[in-house]
C-alpha cells in the first residue's frame, strides 16, 4: 500500500503536467512483469494507454485507474549541511501496482520544486533506467526503472537538451529525509505515522521487541550497512549521499551522478560537484553511518515520550556502534567471496588491503582484475598470470599472489569449483560511463537500440555473453573523461 499522509502541506496531491508527443525510449520487461503488465512481440506493452499514463499525459489503463497521484515534502542534510525542507521537486507517485509503488521523475512541477522545472532530460533518465535494472540484475537492493519516455519538448540544463519521464518502482520511496522533516517540525504524531507504516508494512518483525521504534532503526541500519558494502565490492560509487537520497528499506536510490570504478581509486569521486571528496569511494560507509545518526535523531522523540532523554540517546547511540561492525562483517564476507575463499582466516584482510592498495597505485581496472581472477589456477606459476602485468610493481604484485595461492591451498581449494563461485559474484559487465553515454548519444538521434542492447547485457551481468565481450572491456586509455554532476 502506498503511503500517504493527511495534510496538503506533506502529501499534496499533484497531477502530472504532460508533454507533447510522447514517445518509447526503453521498458524494462523484468519490472513489467513484477506489476504485471501484459507485453507484445515488440516487447511494449498490449494495453497502448501505458504510453500516456508513463509519460504523464493521462491517468488511466484499461485495468488501473491513479486517483491520486501525490508528491510528498522531505528535508534532509546536503554535502552534510541542514537544507531544510526539501520534496519531491520532480517526482509524482501515481500509486499502487502488485505491492510496488509507481512514480513518475521529470512529469512537471510540484509545490516542491522550488526554483526547478520539475523536468528530467533524455540523458539522466537513460543512466537511471539502465543502473536501476543493472544493480538488480546484480543483486543488489534498488528501486527499480520501468520505462523511459520521451518527448522533443526542450529542457534547459547547462544545454538546452529533450525532455523525458522515467518511470520507477519501490515497495516504498520513504526516505530518511521524511523522518527528518517531522521531526524538525516536532510533529511527533506524523513521525510516529511514518514508523507505525513501515513497521506494519516492511518490519513486522521490529514487532518482537521490547521497544519497536528502536527495533525499526536497527533494521533500517542493518540494510543500510549490507548495502554500502555490496557497493563497495562491486566498485560502485552513488555520488550524492545526502540524507534525503537514504531509502528507508535499504535501497539504492536517486541515481544521479553515480558511477562504476574503470580504474580503481580509493578516493574516487564521481560526482563533479563534490569538489570536497565528500561521497568518495571510500568513504561512503563513513557518510552511511553518518546518515543512520540522522535517522537517529530524527527517531529520538518516538522513545523519548516515556522514557528518560539521555537513557534514549543511549539506547541510540549503542544501536549506532552496530553499524561499523555489521559493515565490517558484510564486507569482509563479500571480499572473501570475490577472492575465491570457502571460509574465513586471520589473514584475510591484511591480504584484501594489500590487493586493494596495488590496485589503488597501478589503476587497476576493478570489474575486470576480478572477473579474470577465476582464472587463477593454484598450480601455475605467479609469471604467467597476465593480470601482473598490469602493476606497476611487478614484485609486489607476484609476491600477493604467492599468498593467494597459499591461502587457496590452505583450503584445499579446486580451481573449477572456485572458479564457478567466483564467477557467480564478479561480474563480467557493469554500467560504464562510456557505454552510457555511447547509447545516450544514439538516443538524442532517436536511434533507441543501444539503449536496449545495454539493457539486454546488464540483465546477465555473470554470464559471459560472447557475442557482446567488447562491452566487458575497460574504456580506450585516450578516450575523454566523462564528467558527471548532480544536474545529471
Amino acid at each position: 500500500m502506498a503511503f500517504t499522509l493527511s495534510g496538503d502541506d506533506v502529501c499534496q496531491t499533484t497531477l502530472p503536467t504532460p508533454i507533447p508527443n510522447p514517445y518509447w525510449v526503453a521498458l524494462s520487461p523484468s519490472s513489467a512483469k513484477l506489476i504485471g503488465i501484459a507485453l507484445n512481440k515488440a516487447h511494449l506493452p498490449d494495453d497502448q494507454a501505458w504510453l500516456a499514463v508513463l509519460s504523464g499525459n493521462q491517468l488511466s489503463t484499461s485495468e488501473h485507474h491513479f486517483v491520486s497521484p501525490i508528491a510528498t515534502a522531505y528535508s534532509g542534510h546536503q554535502f552534510g549541511v541542514w537544507a531544510g525542507q526539501l520534496g519531491d521537486g520532480r517526482a509524482i507517485l501515481l500509486g499502487d501496482i502488485a505491492g510496488q509503488e509507481l512514480q513518475l521523475k521529470g512529469a512537471g512541477k510540484t509545490r516542491f520544486s522550488r526554483m526547478g522545472d520539475g523536468r528530467a532530460v533524455l540523458r539522466s533518465s537513460i543512466r537511471e533506467f539502465l543502473c536501476s535494472e543493472a544493480m538488480h540484475a546484480l543483486g543488489v537492493p534498488t528501486t527499480r526503472a520501468l520505462s523511459v519516455i520521451g518527448s522533443d519538448l526542450p529542457v534547459r540544463r547547462e544545454i538546452i537538451e529533450t525532455a523525458a519521464v522515467c518511470a520507477r518502482l519501490a515497495p516504498s520511496f520513504i526516505r530518511v529525509g521524511h523522518f527528518e522533516h517531522f521531526a524538525a517540525l516536532q510533529d511527533r504524531d506524523r513521525l510516529k505515522e511514518l514508523a507505525d507504516y513501515l513497521i506494519e508494512y516492511h518490519y513486522p518483525e521490529s514487532n518482537n521487541g521490547a521497544n519497536p521504534y528502536l527495533e525499526l532503526f536497527k533494521s533500517i541500519c542493518v540494510r543500510n550497512a549490507k548495502l554500502v558494502a555490496q557497493w563497495q565490492a562491486l566498485g560502485f560509487c552513488h555520488g550524492v549521499l545526502n540524507s534525503d537520497n537514504i531509502s528507508a528499506l535499504g535501497l539504492t536510490m536517486d541515481y544521479g551522478p553515480f558511477g562504476f570504478l574503470d580504474q580503481f581509486q580509493i578516493d574516487h569521486i564521481c560526482n563533479h560537484s563534490d569538489q570536497g571528496g565528500r561521497y568518495s569511494y571510500y568513504r561512503q560507509p563513513q557518510i552511511m553511518h553518518w546518515n543512520m545518526a540522522c535517522l537517529a535523531g530524527a527517531m529520538t522523540p518516538l522513545l523519548a515520550v516515556n522514557n528518560d532523554e539521555k537513557e534514549v540517546q543511549d539506547q541510540f547511540r549503542t544501536a549506532l556502534e552496530a553499524f561499523p561492525r555489521t559493515y565490517a562483517q558484510a564486507w569482509q564476507s563479500q571480499f572473501r567471496q570475490k577472492l575465491g575463499f570457502q571460509s574465513a582466516h586471520d589473514g584475510d584482510i591484511a591480504l584484501i588491503e594489500r590487493l586493494l592498495q596495488a590496485m589503488h597505485d597501478s589503476r587497476i581496472d576493478f570489474t575486470n582484475f576480478f572477473r579474470n581472477l577465476s582464472d587463477v589456477k593454484i598450480n601455475t606459476s605467479t609469471a604467467l598470470f597476465s593480470l601482473r602485468d598490469d602493476f606497476i610493481d611487478r614484485n609486489l604484485i607476484d609476491r600477493w599472489f604467492a599468498d593467494y595461492r597459499e591461502r587457496l591451498n590452505s583450503e584445499s581449494s579446486i580451481d573449477s569449483v572456485r572458479k564457478e563461485a567466483m564467477d557467480r559474484v564478479n561480474p563480467k559487465y557493469v554500467l560504464r560511463n562510456h557505454l552510457a553515454q555511447t547509447a545516450i548519444e544514439l538516443a538524442q538521434k532517436k536511434d533507441f537500440s543501444e539503449v536496449n542492447k545495454l539493457l539486454k547485457i546488464l540483465e546477465n551481468p555473470y554470464d559471459e555473453q560472447p557475442e557482446y565481450e567488447a562491452y566487458s572491456l575497460a574504456p580506450p586509455s585516450n578516450s575523454p573523461s566523462i564528467e558527471v554532476s548532480c544536474s545529471s
